[in-house]
């Protein structure tokens, strides 16, 4: 029986070497692999290109490895919620591939499907297509790294750019049950970019909350299957936090009044 398990967190990232590449996933702080990247972070793991639709807040998930300047150059799509990571970007210590949330996500998924480029609408007639978008700057706030110009094609009367494939040395992903073939199932909105960045990764690493046996989970819910999983561990499972809750102050008193006040803040939550 193929048994994909390993004992530890450490022993599943223990060949990730500097300076590799890793497809994270995650949406925010919904479903990142927490555990794999607190091992990599005191492996002490370096010089690291990530792949991920953001990098995670100034003290949690890749917000880690940031702060420490794990990080060389990241593929993201939003990068909003970190103020290290807007300090380094704008320094000059960190390269920064912005790129449009639905390109991101299928240039994972085209990865691992064997598609190596693929045509979209998105980003023509911007700098996504036509180049010099800022990938890093100087220390003096110049450009010294920008988007190089796509190519564009017309079908049927519209432009589309050419977008390259991603297929990182790695996939780092979070599963709330998962067996010892693989294959694997995700909680509610943590499927958000798990299941492409476990097709992505040359060699993927699910850390699961729940293990359980082959033939166990319904193929029909199979969200991932095990052929794109090359190691599964189980995680302790600690604090889940989620980056900002909104908390009505006060009930709207009926049909078309005005919106309610919310407070919001950051909350350690399920």
């Amino acid at each position: 029986m193929i048994n994909k398990v390993v004992a530890s967190v450490e022993e599943a990232v223990a060949d990730i070497p500097d300076g590799a590449s890793l497809a994270v996933g995650g949406f925010g702080l919904c479903g990142i692999p927490v555990a794999l990247i607190e091992a990599l972070h005191r492996n002490g793991t370096t010089n690291l290109e990530t792949v991920s639709n953001n990098c995670g807040v100034d003290d949690w998930g890749l917000g880690v490895l940031l702060r420490d300047g794990r990080i060389r150059r990241t593929v993201s799509s939003y990068v909003g919620e970190n103020k290290e990571f807007a300090r380094q970007y704008l320094s000059g210590e960190l390269e920064v591939v912005l790129t449009p949330q639905g390109t991101l996500a299928e240039k994972l998924r085209a990865g691992g499907a064997g598609i190596p480029a693929f045509y979209t609408k998105a980003g023509v007639g911007t700098q996504v297509s036509d180049g010099g978008l800022p990938q890093k700057y100087d220390a003096d706030g110049g450009i010294a790294v920008a988007s190089a110009a796509k190519e564009v094609r017309t079908f049927n009367g519209v432009d589309y750019v050419l977008e390259e494939s991603l297929t990182p040395d790695f996939g780092l992903v979070h599963a709330w049950k998962g067996d010892r073939h693989g294959n694997l199932v995700f909680h509610a909105t943590a499927m958000n970019f798990n299941p492409l960045c476990a097709m992505a990764g040359r060699i993927t690493i699910a850390e699961v909350e729940e293990l359980v046996e082959p033939g166990e989970l319904d193929p029909e819910h199979v969200h991932t299957p095990g052929i794109f999983v090359q190691r599964v561990v189980v995680a302790a499972q600690g604090e889940k936090r989620i980056e900002k809750r909104t908390v009505a102050l006060t009930a709207p008193s009926g049909y078309g009044s005005p919106a309610t006040t919310a407070q919001q803040a950051p909350q350690a939550g399920a």
